[in-house]
């Protein structure tokens, strides 16, 4: 049944649901070839941009000797150095037709190519959704996120996430780290379940924000991975960035940033081992990352070499999450059952018998 909202945050009425603004710029097209001029960016509101030539530009470098995304933040002053180099870590960024990084210096007569992703809309609609609220006070909220569920909105999913759902059981959220991202303290990756924590006013986002920066919160997960883990405990260390070939995977790269992951086998079972795993550092995919640069990929993982046929989803669960409550101090642990369709897997699974063990 869905989680009654708190006193304190009641579900907006359908009709006091302001509109979304519409465009008040100009709409003339420019259909040519397919492209938008660096002067029509950043002058016309988001939905005209997604309108207008798709979204894709090109530029002719006249004079090398800058970084490509140095040249980029002169030539496109509408855009941060930081947004510049995002697009390039995410390979919408090409010279010559090839992805580059954020450090490579295009020469004259280059042909840089960008494609800006879709926009995301600035007003978030409240969606009626089933909660599992583990935890829940004037400063945050600990919910148990169901795997499927991206945590907020971005390039197609604008309406359908698990911030749209909290903003439906607090509407007092929007103020919070601006429009697209209210309340997140962190993230989980769409495909995997558990644990994790919205803030619910700008203090308590401040003060959870730092517990994670100082590395004070200790979170654990459970993972499925192929093989039989050696050592059955261990800590994986390497550095993680973009994958210089794939560009919407991660990595272990040379001069990424630095990560830490800690693992205990909990059970062997066949060909795969149930682990309990602590990431030590916060970065993107890390656990599925290096669990796979060690030979043992999260089972259902098709992404870093996981894909099973026993396997329906990414088997990663964040099944426990300790910090300190920013309103009294106190240290506080909170978990999360497996859920039914990850026991289930394990069930058909057995221990592996004296030949596999070696």
């Amino acid at each position: 049944m869905p989680v009654q909202p708190h006193q304190a945050c009641r579900p907006p009425k359908t009709k006091d649901t302001p509109e979304r603004a519409q465009p008040t710029t100009s709409t003339d097209r420019r259909t040519s070839r397919g492209l938008l001029r660096p002067d029509e960016i950043g002058t016309r509101n988001d939905s005209t941009i997604a309108d207008i030539l798709m979204n894709t530009m090109e530029l002719k470098v006249e004079e090398g000797g800058l970084r490509i995304d140095r040249y980029l933040s002169v030539k496109l002053p509408q855009f941060s150095r930081a947004h510049i180099q995002k697009l390039i870590e995410d390979g919408r960024v090409k010279v010559q037709g090839n992805d580059v990084r954020a450090s490579f210096k295009p020469r004259a007569g280059d042909v840089v190519a960008i494609s800006l992703p879709p926009p995301v809309p600035t007003y978030l609609q409240p969606l009626l959704l089933s909660l599992d609220i583990v935890y829940e006070d004037d400063d945050l909220l600990v919910i148990n996120k169901p795997a499927g569920l991206t945590v907020h909105p971005g390039p197609g999913h604008a309406a359908d996430t698990l911030v749209n759902a909290v903003l439906y059981h607090c509407p007092n959220l929007p103020g919070i780290k601006g429009a697209v991202r209210p309340g997140v303290v962190h993230r989980l990756d769409k495909d995997t379940s558990g644990l994790i924590i919205f803030a619910r006013n700008d203090r308590a986002l401040a003060h959870l924000q730092q517990q994670f920066k100082s590395r004070k919160v200790k979170k654990e997960y459970l993972a499925l991975v192929r093989g039989a883990l050696s050592p059955p405990r261990g800590t994986i260390q390497g550095p993680i960035g973009r994958d210089p070939v794939h560009r919407q995977r991660m990595a272990v790269v040379a001069g990424g940033r630095e990560a830490s992951t800690a693992y205990e086998a909990v059970r062997y079972l066949d060909n795969y081992t149930l682990a309990l795993v602590r990431p030590e550092t916060g970065r993107t995919h890390q656990i599925r990352v290096h669990l796979a640069t060690a030979g043992h990929p999260v089972a259902g993982d098709a992404v870093y070499g996981g894909a099973s046929p026993l396997v329906p989803r990414l088997f990663l669960h964040a099944a426990a999450v300790r910090f300190r409550l920013p309103s009294t101090g106190e240290i506080r642990e909170f978990r999360a059952e497996l859920p039914a369709d990850l026991k289930a897997v394990l069930d058909r699974l057995s221990p592996p018998t004296r030949s596999q063990q070696g």
